[in-house]
């Protein structure tokens, strides 16, 4: 039964949720699930902006059915090709085999790649507009946001912007399609952060060009495909990613980061973040062994400093603690102040090589020297760990 729902004048919701996903894109852990938005504007032509994934294709066809009702869909919009977005494409067509296809040169290929669609396809670039009726879709290039396809739609008389993956969080809807400001800061900012950082992180300064043409725009709704839809409060939420674009930290904190196999390491890193705690200033623990690395991706993008902890492992750094910095090195990593802990019972090599990579990436300033522990954490290694958290914690109040 459909369950669409009409967010303005001529303006329909035809999305759905997916609860039952474990890995979004088969890396990213997604507990509260995952909604795919697609939406039709009717007018004097009718126009639906993407699709969705195959896990929601019946109750998405079932909407847009009654959406339309005895109507022609004359318009179907393409902003974006990942599959989450156009796996029900070819189902689209085949129901509707008279609409016209608008999107990007670099869309259209990707059609025919990935379903043999040589069909009407009408051709758009940054500028071009199509009117509908009472109303025109003004296209916005926005190459490698977060893949090299991807356009947005505004629509001046409404102020309304198709945003594609722009402004879109983890976890599925619950109930309202509207965001809610302290709703959404409360049930939806960490996952919409990691999201954020995971997909579309990499591209700050793509990113941040998108939104110096956004800030020229009359915008009363915002409507991306993945969360909630923005009405009033986007102000807010646009900050947050004119922060994050610009790669600066969301919070002055620190985050504690160590790999520990027999748990002295662990006791090292504990014992620094107590040393900060105490000092009154905000820490965050976690364990790259156990913690998805999606998620330390993204606190090691809020904050503003940062402990790596790594026991030498095989003369390297513990492969856990090596994977995360590479991963953080992927995503353009940089503008932080760090600090480094290793540990080693004959050949203590991690710190060094932990610093290496980390001091490779932009911006970076290192807090005092590496700090050793032989084996097990003694008294003298015990003084200068907690000499090093009161170091970190000084840098945070400094800076």
């Amino acid at each position: 039964m459909y369950n669409c729902q009409e967010l303005a004048a001529g303006l329909w919701y035809l999305g759905g949720n997916d609860r039952r996903i474990a890995l979004f894109e088969s890396a990213y852990p997604v507990p509260r699930g995952v909604s795919y938005n697609s939406y039709l504007l009717k007018d004097e032509k009718n126009v639906l902006f993407d699709t969705v994934d195959n896990a929601v294709g019946d109750v998405f066809f079932e909407n847009l059915a009654h959406a339309l009702g005895t109507e022609a869909l004359d318009y179907v919009v393409v902003h974006h090709m990942e599959p989450d977005h156009s796996a029900t494409f070819a189902r689209l067509v085949e129901r509707y085999p008279h609409v016209t296809v608008v999107t990007s040169q670099k869309s259209a290929a990707m059609l025919k790649n990935y379903f043999g669609f040589a069909g009407n396809v009408h051709i758009v670039k940054e500028g071009d507009t199509l009117s509908i009726g009472r109303r025109t879709l003004t296209f916005v290039a926005a190459p490698m946001v977060h893949w090299p396809e991807v356009i947005f739609t505004y629509v001046p008389e409404d102020g309304i912007l198709f945003s594609a993956d722009a402004f879109g969080t983890f976890g599925a809807l619950s109930g309202s399609l509207i965001a809610d400001k302290d709703v959404f800061a409360h049930e939806y900012l960490d996952e919409a952060r990691r999201y954020y950082f995971n997909i579309v992180g990499k591209y700050g300064v793509q990113v941040q060009s998108v939104l110096k043409k956004a800030a020229g725009l009359h915008i009363s709704l915002v409507c991306p495909l993945h969360g909630p839809v923005w009405r009033e409060g986007f102000d807010w939420y646009l900050n947050k990613y004119l922060t994050w674009s610009a790669y600066e930290p969301e919070e002055k904190c620190v985050a504690v980061f160590y790999a520990s196999v027999y748990g002295h390491t662990q006791n090292a890193a504990e014992i620094v973040a107590s040393a900060i705690a105490e000092q009154g200033v905000r820490v965050r623990v976690f364990d790259v062994s156990v913690t998805h690395g999606s998620e330390l991706l993204a606190q090691a993008f809020c904050c503003s400093h940062a402990v790596f902890a790594a026991t030498t492992y095989n003369n390297g750094i513990f492969i856990t603690m090596e994977n995360f910095l590479s991963d953080l090195k992927a995503h353009n990593f940089q503008n932080r102040a760090y600090a480094v802990v290793e540990n080693g019972s004959w050949a203590p090599q991690a710190g060094a090589l932990m610093d290496g990579m980390l001091s490779s990436l932009k911006n970076m300033r290192r807090i005092g020297e590496k700090t050793t522990v032989l084996s097990a954490v003694s008294e003298d290694s015990a003084q200068a760990l907690r000499a090093l958290g009161r170091a970190v914690a000084e840098d945070v109040k400094a800076n």
